[in-house]
């Protein structure tokens, strides 16, 4: 990464920076590793916090393996679904993935790019690390200005929940 480094709207529980056209989200949760990848690959679970306060996900499509598709539709009462899709380009349980993380803009088309998660084993708790890569800086701006990092930022509240009871 290179000296470009912007903070993108960290909380007190999560950072989020950008680095070029790499949006980076770190966190550390309190669950074990093995919880975490649960939590990220089983598809019972993924519903109950992927998404903003508000929305409902129904996991649509998910095949945890290089090579298999992914796909979340995401609704609220306010808005017009969104689906969110992508392929699993690398698996390493239960370190983490790459995948890429795709979602279409009305008037733009598809946007998005490689996303890898890191699951960093900390003794009961877990530094997650999200990086985001997208084609250029320019289709970072635009993401971000689609409210992205608000919601990211609530989804990863409700998987600090969600892992908190276990």
């Amino acid at each position: 990464m290179n000296a470009t480094r912007i903070d993108r709207g960290s909380n007190e529980t999560t950072a989020v920076y950008s680095d070029g056209a790499d949006l980076v989200f770190e966190r550390t949760f309190d669950a074990t590793r093995d919880q975490v990848w649960k939590a990220f690959t089983d598809p019972e679970i993924v519903p109950r916090w992927w998404g903003p306060h508000g929305t409902t996900a129904t996991v649509a499509e998910m095949d945890v393996r290089p090579g298999g598709k992914w796909r979340y539709v995401s609704r609220a009462a306010d808005r017009d679904d969104v689906t969110f899709y992508g392929e699993y380009l690398e698996v390493d349980p239960p370190k983490g993935f790459k995948w890429t993380f795709m979602f279409d803009v009305e008037g733009v088309g598809p946007m998005g790019g490689p996303e890898t998660f890191t699951f960093e084993d900390l003794g009961g708790k877990t530094k997650v690390t999200s990086v985001g890569h997208m084609r250029s800086v320019e289709d970072l701006e635009g993401a971000l200005s689609t409210g992205m990092v608000p919601g990211a930022l609530e989804t990863w509240d409700r998987l600090a929940a969600v892992l908190a009871e276990g």
